[in-house]
């Protein structure tokens, strides 16, 4: 596991939530004291090498998951690389990795790869970024063929593609589909943006999609040239990690790799540079179908020297240190009760593998951009002057180790496809890969020597003072977006402003002063088959555990029962559908969620409560050792609620400015006319709420519909799933879920008469100025829940979803993605749903249409191809015995066996189950739920004749230099 890992994931839990770590029984011991100079090593858990020719190796054996071997091709060449000719076609040369090779013909390949497993998409992928491309092949090892074909499946990526004229021009229609499904805001928003983000350097005249004139024109030598120039083994890296024996997966990589050439004379490979900003610059962009309003300030890049010391690592958790506490800070102001923002962050980071800039950036809400930039500014600047409080450093601490602690405790649990991604980013980016072993020693080191005065000092040369930046704002065109020159007039305040040191709240060191009176025990019983203990407690709540080996540091708690949403008139829905995210915003009991943040740091557990549509829910997760803090949380959520009209006002306004942001988004419209079409605009049908709507929503009436559910925990069984000993754990479940208050309470569910519309009903929407359409078939009906039925459902819909693929985006290239899901339920009745998503051209909408529903009549005669029934069964078979060996599978699994009344010993059936499907049973199948007399179809069609505005307007400043 590399140190930038797991510093990346350490800083993501800093600044996003608490994270889910546990502690170890017996950490690594302490060595002697590090040498800071000292360069960091290889860890002994990879072997890494590299051929003649210059192609570098990583080989790993990791038993996660058990039987799978997780492949990569990494080639150091993206779109940076093309000529102008060729803008677009690092892109396209990915795509055609799919089409024919060597030794596997046009479709050959996915469809081999489908028949041991594989999924199309889900599984076998690749992406193309500026500086790179990867491919991604996962492959099951319980043939040894398996692994033999993957090598020769790589090593024809790698130099043996077939670029056949007539799959090129094919291949067009479908990297075309791909442009046009990108269309819209961002993309036209983005183009006026990344000019001035690279400083107009190459990286903004290189997006990845490339450019529609050379995607319709392009020769195919110039597709070749590229490929020629650039798949070159000195250019290339293999990742082999999993199931495997390291000593033949390294005679493997030799046998198929050695043997390539690079080209001669070989391309130089040149690396774009980021010019030097000379002036202080802002720049407004806005348009009419934006998502939402935001601003960036941009400071001064600097090139990325990956070091490679130990003391470099050091560094690296100051700066990790030092971006959680100011974004702490930053949060913070989201939660004031007229906040300045809705969000924001302050970091330094990476804007390509080579350079890296120090950004502030917040999401607006209804006070604007001046708000926004002047907290941001005056935020950055009072950390810069005053720097952190001692108690904020010993919290950041606290986290920062629990992470590294979780990283390591899971050291053997950790799944291949994560050590891949570090490999990868090694060969990419240099980043150092000791092994979390050697992470873990340096943490626990390093991290009790970092300062205050340290992390302040590191404050005050990091936030840059006067130096030439970009302003950015981006929004919904609106007549009171502001000017550049504005936005510059609000920065220059915010740097003079006089600042006061951060003001540092005591808060409670802990959630409880003292346990509850506990309950007890009344009944235990056993269930040997599933591993599961069944506890009744005194109270009456129920408890289902099930102790795995699965994670060493995870622990996963569900509890249901009937009731929810359903129980509320429609004139109260609002406040019923809302109860849940408003009663959080407020905090816990007595703490409000800063105060939460504070008291739970370094702790890993959290737990959330809420009303679902027909059923009372609570969900929760925890470390090893923090399943009394995750009990305490929901002993808490059952013992009031903290009334707090600010915070209230405060969450209102938020999704008030969502809300107003989304008014102009064709997906949006198009959604909300589904639903309406749909449910014949039913008071309980999902929909995007309008701004004032959220003005009907009434702070006290919330509280009390969530009290009445969450006063009582009468007739819920709580399931718990993970790491953790269950004599050790009983005497916590007595104490806080045994003293749960457990008064009467209705626990049933009441149908609300939500029904779909019958018959065929067809809307058109208008609405964006892209030439793109999306077209939405809903079939619904009355059907019967049972296990098998469902299986049966899913498998049909697998099936129809290769015949989408195969049919619409690979032989007719009318489509670039798409798809059909559906569910059946037993609550309030029993029904069945499938929606089928087709994006698409405005000029294909009829063809798309017709085309699937032929794939249906021709399931419905003929039922489905045999392979194409043997794919879906290998795909199903390998992801659940993946799944057999996760917790949340198995929590999921008995949570609705018991919401269903369904047996939960079936999840040691489904092989065999999936086995017994026959062609038979989905024909039968797509008679039964595909029923052409009973459908919603919604197509989003652009407007005829709206051109949507883009609005850019730059202003500039002194000149500074600085880059």
């Amino acid at each position: 596991m590399s140190n930038n890992f797991v510093r990346g994931l350490c800083l993501a839990a800093l600044l996003c939530a608490q994270s889910l770590a546990g502690s170890a029984s017996a950490a690594p011991r302490d060595a002697a004291p590090l040498r800071l100079d000292a360069p960091i090593p290889i860890g002994p858990q990879v072997k890494v090498g590299k051929l003649a020719n210059g192609l570098t190796y990583y080989i790993q054996r990791n038993a996660r998951p058990e039987r799978k071997l997780e492949l990569r091709l990494v080639v150091k060449a993206g779109s940076i690389l093309e000529d102008e000719d060729q803008r677009g076609l690092a892109h396209f040369v990915e795509h055609m990795a799919f089409n024919g090779s060597t030794n596997f013909r046009k479709h050959e390949l996915v469809s081999y790869l489908q028949t041991i497993g594989v999924g199309y998409g889900a599984d076998l992928n690749a992406y193309t970024s500026f500086d790179e491309t990867v491919y991604i092949l996962p492959i099951p090892t319980d043939k040894q063929e398996h692994v033999a074909k993957a090598f020769q499946v790589l090593e024809d990526w790698a130099h043996g593609l077939r670029f056949d004229p007539e799959d090129i021009d094919k291949e067009r229609g479908i990297v075309l589909e791909e442009l046009r499904l990108g269309k819209g805001a961002s993309d036209r928003m983005g183009k006026q943006i990344m000019p001035a983000i690279f400083n107009g350097s190459r990286y903004a005249e290189r997006l990845p999609i490339g450019t529609e004139d050379v995607l319709r024109n392009f020769k195919p030598e110039a597709l070749t040239r590229f490929y020629r120039d650039w798949y070159r083994p000195d250019l290339m890296a293999v990742v082999v990690v999993g199931d495997i024996d390291p000593a033949r997966a390294e005679k493997l990589v030799k046998a198929h790799f050695a043997h390539l050439k690079n080209p001669k004379p070989a391309r130089p490979r040149p690396y774009a540079e980021i010019p030097a900003r000379q002036a202080t610059e802002a720049l407004v962009v806005t348009d009419q179908e934006a998502t939402g309003n935001a601003v960036l300030i941009r400071y001064p890049v600097q090139p990325v020297v990956e070091a490679g010391t130990i003391r470099a690592y050091r560094d690296d958790l100051v700066q990790a240190m030092f971006s959680a506490m100011l974004n702490q800070r930053l949060g913070e102001l989201s939660q004031l009760p007229e906040p300045p923002f809705m969000g924001a962050s302050s970091s330094l980071g990476k804007l390509t593998p080579r350079y890296r800039s120090y950004n502030a950036s917040a999401a607006l809400g209804p006070r604007g951009a001046e708000a926004a930039l002047t907290a941001l500014v005056e935020e950055n600047e009072r950390a810069r002057r005053h720097g952190f409080s001692a108690a904020e450093l010993e919290r950041v601490k606290k986290s920062l180790m629990r992470d590294y602690e979780q990283a390591w405790n899971e050291r053997a649990k950790s799944d291949s496809g994560t050590y891949a991604a570090e490999y990868i980013r090694n060969f990419l980016q240099q980043e150092a890969i000791p092994g979390i072993d050697t992470e873990y020693r340096y943490v626990k080191q390093l991290v009790p020597g970092i300062t205050l005065d340290e992390l302040n000092a590191y404050a005050r040369r990091t936030i840059p003072l006067e130096s030439g930046k970009l302003v950015l704002y981006t929004g919904v065109t609106r007549p009171e977006t502001p000017q550049g020159a504005q936005l510059l007039a609000a920065v220059a305040a915010a740097q003079r402003a006089e600042l006061r040191p951060h003001d540092e709240k005591a808060v409670a060191a802990r959630l409880m002063e003292r346990p509850p009176t506990p309950g007890r025990i009344v009944a235990e019983s056993h269930d040997k088959a599933l591993g599961l203990t069944h506890l009744v407690l005194s109270n009456g709540v129920k408890v289902i555990l099930k102790p795995t080996d699965f994670r060493n540091d995870q622990v996963m708690m569900s509890a249901a029962r009937f009731g929810g949403q359903s129980l509320f008139s429609d004139q109260d829905i609002l406040n019923a559908r809302f109860a849940n995210a408003i009663v959080a915003s407020m905090g816990v009991k007595d703490f409000s969620p800063l105060d939460m943040r504070k008291i739970l740091a370094g702790k890993a557990a959290q737990v959330n409560v809420g009303l679902a549509n027909y059923t009372d829910v609570v969900v929760g997760a925890s470390g090893a050792t923090d399943i009394e803090t995750m009990l305490q949380l929901t002993w808490l959520k059952f013992h009031g609620v903290r009334r707090d009209e600010d915070l209230f006002r405060s969450y209102v306004g938020k999704q008030a400015e969502q809300a107003r942001n989304q008014t102009a988004q064709p997906g949006a419209r198009f959604g909300d006319a589904v639903m309406a079409a749909l449910y014949n605009n039913h008071p309980r049908a999902p929909r995007t709420l309008k701004a004032e709507e959220y003005e009907q929503i009434d702070l006290d009436r919330s509280i009390d519909i969530f009290r009445q559910r969450f006063s009582s925990a009468r007739d819920l069984t709580f399931i718990l799933v993970g790491s953790f000993d269950t004599a050790a754990i009983k005497p916590l479940l007595a104490a806080y879920l045994g003293s749960l208050p457990t008064p009467e309470l209705t626990v049933a569910f009441r149908d609300v008469g939500l029904r779909p519309a019958t018959g065929v009903v067809k809307r058109e929407v208008r609405s964006g100025s892209e030439p793109k359409s999306t077209i939405s078939l809903t079939f619904t009906g009355q059907a019967e829940f049972t296990e098998a039925e469902q299986l049966r459902l899913s498998a049909l819909l697998e099936v129809v979803n290769l015949r989408i693929i195969d049919v619409l985006r690979e032989k007719m290239a009318l489509i670039y993605g798409g798809g059909a899901s559906g569910v059946l339920s037993k609550i309030p009745y029993g029904n069945y749903s499938i929606g089928v998503t087709l994006p698409t051209g405005p000029e294909h909408v009829d063809k798309v249409i017709a085309a699937t529903f032929a794939e249906i009549k021709k399931l419905q005669l003929e039922g489905p191809e045999a392979a194409d029934l043997e794919k879906v069964k290998s795909n199903w078979i390998q992801n659940h015995r993946r799944s057999l060996r996760e917790n949340g599978y198995w929590l999921g699994h008995l949570q609705t066996a018991l919401s269903e009344g369904t047996d939960p010993g079936a999840i040691l059936q489904v092989e065999k189950q999936v086995q017994a499907l026959s062609a038979e049973d989905i024909r039968i199948a797509a008679r039964r739920y595909f029923n052409e007399q009973n459908y919603v179809q919604v197509v989003l069609n652009p407007e005829k004749a709206q051109a949507v505005e883009t609005v850019a307007v730059s202003s500039a400043k002194t000149a500074v230099p600085g880059g």
